[in-house]
């Protein structure tokens, strides 16, 4: 479960301006939820807020039963370990195989190699990428890296999967792809939210919604 309760958010680097405000809202266990909004109305501090790489400034964020506020910082690893995160940029490690990036969330947990090498062959075979496994990253297509990225978000098998952009810099049929394997995640129980910018996709995969304008929550539903 995420709870977001008068939530806000500033940046210092910007003057003290808020980039979120008065956020209110919970997902629940094992949905799926779109994030949407136009460019620059807060969708990335959001997920930010709720992948843990920020602390709120205002309000109370709660993540997988978590009061984040409360939490110890020695806590927040094995809170993280819990969550997958895809970015729109991929992250992917260039000196590594397909194999090495999505196999770096076990490899950080310390998974015994045997479980390692079946967990990571079986999620390269879902995303469609066994046969490129020991390839570089660089020779992969855009929406191949994106999948890359995806199958190392969900490699651990997390409870929350945050995906900011996914799609964004895709063609339509890659897009589609990508939002398929999302869905699939969801279907397995996985909390997934999604930001994006495309009004379309919503529309052709109907899921609870909520929209960002100016950091403030419009609407939720």
């Amino acid at each position: 479960m995420v709870r977001f309760s008068r939530v806000g958010l500033r940046y210092p680097e910007g003057g003290g301006a808020w980039a979120l405000s008065g956020l209110d809202f919970m997902l629940e266990p094992g949905s799926f939820t779109w994030l949407l909004g136009p460019s620059g109305a807060g969708k990335s501090s959001l997920l930010r807020l709720m992948h843990l790489s920020l602390r709120a400034s205002d309000g109370e964020v709660e993540v997988l039963g978590a009061n984040i506020a409360r939490l110890p910082r020695r806590a927040l690893p094995a809170l993280r370990r819990r969550i997958g995160v895809v970015f729109q940029d991929y992250r992917l490690l260039p000196h590594l195989s397909v194999f090495e990036n999505a196999a770096l969330p076990l490899r950080i947990q310390g998974i015994p190699e045997a479980r390692l090498t079946a967990d990571v062959r079986e999620i390269l075979r879902w995303v469609g990428l066994l046969e490129r496994a020991d390839a570089s990253p660089s020779t992969l297509s855009g929406g191949e890296q994106q999948r890359l990225a995806l199958s190392r978000a969900v490699v651990a098998r997390p409870a929350l999967l945050v995906a900011d952009e996914p799609t964004g810099n895709l063609d339509d049929a890659q897009a589609r792809r990508v939002i398929t394997l999302l869905r699939e995640m969801h279907r397995l129980g996985t909390t997934v939210i999604v930001a994006t910018h495309s009004e379309v996709l919503p529309v052709e995969y109907p899921a609870a919604a909520l929209r960002l304008e100016s950091g403030r929550l419009v609407s939720h539903g």
